[in-house]
């Protein structure tokens, strides 16, 4: 891998085995990283490097080496000419008719011929670049169109994605217009390998190839669970090289923990990558009777405590988390689901009382019951006691109603 001794710096230095990772990289830092298996036996001779030569040497040579060795181009550099150069001269870029912000920094060859923008190839360099050379007060421009092509989003590895628990998400994947990949694939990546990623077991809610556009891979997940959290690889082939994007899905929760106050509660917003989160906020959303939607309190934070029996925060709950640039994502808490709780306790009670009102309603009647047996029993008992006395009345009326019944016969 040779070129010509144009930088005043040394590069990044990427090589890669087709479809095996990385095999050994050199950042601009002079950190070095081998791939799996190719620990300490490939290199690239540092006294080579300013003379451009990256050449890879692979020492202890296995027949597992065998393959296509890819060099890995991920640079745009852009070079400004100017013939013969004018000695004390400046040179400054404009993408687009704006001031160019260097993200790995602009190397300038002063006193020389050239002026250089060594940038990583990425989406945010598409457009017109503009080499405007300043000369003791006098200008002279130079402009060229650049179009970097490739996976545009997302547009840069790493991207995190964020969705809440039960809720539906797009994974983007999507190429250059004019780029139609071959051979796609969607992977979700086991944790704890970080420069040989394996392949691990997509979602069962997984689904790729939704779009109608081939240069769109995006997939999707219909129901999100904590268990996808994690990383994802998409990939495809164009024109024999293979293009992938890494992305990381950060999942979303809201918890409920109850005070030892029954009439309370502690919302919490959980993720489980807070790396990027710089914010929270906790906002009542609210529904009148013809569904219109209000917003009312809000407050600052993670966690915010409310009172689950109030009227007042009935409704929906809804955790915003921020980053850097905006809102991330959010979550929402239906403070109905607690309050039917309470309900179904008041009801509760309410049964018991009835309950206990009609236990003792029945008690009542049975104890008049019993008193009203134990009078007939005394009064027979207290007949009982002179069974004479009883027959002798019983003789009287006899003989008086057949002495009657004499008379009116005469």
């Amino acid at each position: 891998c040779k070129c010509s001794p144009l930088y005043p710096f040394i590069p990044t230095i990427l090589w890669s085995k087709a479809n095996k990772g990385t095999v050994w990289r050199k950042e601009r830092n002079g950190l070095q990283y081998w791939g799996y298996s190719w620990f300490q036996r490939v290199r690239c001779p540092n006294s080579r490097f300013e003379k451009g030569d990256f050449s890879l040497q692979i020492n202890n040579v296995r027949e597992g080496d065998g393959g296509v060795v890819v060099k890995v181009v991920t640079s745009v550099i852009n070079y400004c000419k100017v013939t013969p150069w004018p000695h004390g001269a400046t040179v400054r870029w404009t993408l687009n008719n704006s001031p160019f912000v260097p993200q790995a920094g602009i190397a300038a060859n002063r006193g020389t011929t050239e002026n250089v923008v060594r940038e990583k190839a990425t989406a945010r360099l598409t457009g017109n670049w503009t080499c405007v050379v300043d000369y003791k007060g006098k200008e002279g421009r130079a402009s060229a169109a650049l179009a970097v092509k490739g996976v545009i989003h997302p547009s840069k590895d790493d991207t995190k994605v964020y969705a809440a628990v039960g809720s539906a998400v797009t994974l983007p994947c999507v190429f250059s217009p004019s780029l139609i990949p071959s051979n796609p694939v969607w992977e979700k990546l086991k944790p704890g390998f970080l420069f040989k990623p394996a392949p691990g077991r997509l979602p069962t809610s997984f689904s790729s190839s939704f779009s109608q556009h081939p240069s769109d891979q995006s997939a999707s997940l219909k129901e999100v669970g904590l268990e996808d959290e994690g990383r994802y690889r998409c990939s495809g082939s164009i024109a024999g090289q293979r293009l992938t994007r890494n992305m990381q899905l950060v999942v979303a929760k809201s918890n409920s923990i109850p005070s030892k106050d029954t009439g309370s509660a502690t919302l919490t917003c959980q993720l489980t990558d807070t790396s990027e989160v710089t914010d929270y906020e906790w906002v009542h959303v609210v529904y009148d009777l013809n569904g219109t939607r209000s917003v009312g309190s809000l407050q600052k934070g993670k966690s915010v405590s409310i009172s689950r029996v109030s009227k007042e925060n009935q409704g929906e709950w809804a955790c915003r988390f921020y980053g850097r640039d905006g809102i991330l994502g959010n979550i929402t808490y239906h403070i109905q689901l607690m309050s039917g709780l309470s309900g179904q306790t008041s009801l509760g009670v309410s049964h018991n009382t009835a309950a206990m009102v009609g236990l003792s309603f029945l008690l009542l009647v049975l104890l008049l019951i019993l008193a009203q047996m134990y009078k007939n029993h005394r009064r027979r008992k207290r007949i009982f006691q002179y069974p004479a006395l009883e027959t002798i009345v019983h003789t009287v009326s006899n003989e008086r109603e057949e002495r009657e019944r004499k008379q009116v016969k005469n």
